[in-house]
């Protein structure tokens, strides 16, 4: 498992601002998938593919992960449950193939994560392919902060907001307040770890408004992005999820400050537009500036 140092995930940012669920039995959509300014795919074996479809599905998901034909797109092999007679062979098929992660439905335990673990090692997965669980009972939320410890091959949490809202008994409302204290302790857990953390999903594709509304909560919360159900959300999605021109030569402007300021000895504290700048600011605008310079790098891949 060489590489994948304790927290050592976040070193080098990667775009993940939008990350689209693409039915694995369905050969048009992964073939479209191709061309989609997503960041990242999650390539779907569980609710997106009916029982008689999987085994097709497996190998056609396999055949994508393997056939280098996605570009730079991080792509995700979401597989059945544990508790499913599809498990072991989907990760056995998916985890060979070399996909950048596996993601797991339904993870609720470290004991969950263990197994995981040794079933995509044992499947011969390389080293890049790591595991993403799905947060989406309450047990995997009180646990959340032993998951995300339980592997360093473990590096994303997806948050399933449908299933937490059935598991809760909640109602689903704008703004999502029933949903917070979830997301909340999701995002600490994940940020003490070092791990990547993603919004879940936003099912009515016919309320742009509300789906917007939702993107800049999420991003203001601090999740690195949102998984989506349809193309029509990526636009938005990447939009909201990027710092705009604005931020990144405002990080820029704070980071020449500071620079010039520690060139000429004149201590840890520099006035940029009338706010004190500290350390803190300029990692802030380091990351601000690396996160626009990705997704360039992205775009023009």
């Amino acid at each position: 498992m060489s590489g994948l140092g304790a927290r050592g995930m976040d070193q080098a940012y990667r775009p993940r601002r939008s990350v689209l669920y693409m039915p694995g039995a369905n050969e048009r959509a992964l073939e479209k998938a191709k061309g989609l300014p997503a960041d990242g795919l999650i390539l779907d074996l569980e609710d997106a593919v009916s029982p008689d479809a999987k085994a097709d599905a497996r190998d056609r998901i396999a055949a994508a992960i393997a056939s280098g034909e996605y570009g730079q797109r991080e792509l995700v092999g979401r597989v059945n449950g544990l508790d499913t007679d599809w498990f072991a062979d989907d990760v056995r098929t998916v985890a060979s193939a070399g996909p950048d992660a596996v993601l797991v439905p339904k993870v609720g335990s470290v004991e969950d994560v263990r197994t995981i673990e040794a079933a995509v090692e044992a499947a011969g997965a390389p080293d890049h392919t790591r595991i993403w669980a799905m947060l989406e009972t309450p047990s995997a939320i009180l646990h959340a902060a032993e998951i995300a410890a339980a592997s360093e091959r473990l590096t994303g949490f997806v948050m399933g907001t449908n299933d937490l809202v059935k598991e809760l008994r909640a109602v689903r409302v704008p703004g999502r307040a029933p949903l917070l204290p979830a997301l909340s302790w999701a995002l600490l857990a994940a940020r003490e770890a070092g791990k990547v953390i993603l919004d879940g999903v936003f099912n009515d594709l016919d309320d742009a408004q509300g789906f917007e509304a939702e993107c800049r909560q999420g991003r203001e919360m601090g999740f690195d992005g949102k998984t989506l159900i349809h193309p029509r959300q990526l636009e938005p999605c990447n939009r909201i999820f990027a710092p705009s021109e604005a931020e990144v030569a405002d990080a820029r402007e704070v980071i020449e400050a500071w620079e010039a300021a520690q060139a000429a000895g004149q201590g840890g504290v520099v006035t940029v537009n009338g706010r004190m700048i500290e350390n803190l600011h300029v990692d802030e605008a380091r990351r601000t500036v690396a996160q626009a310079e990705a997704i360039a790098a992205l775009q023009a891949g």
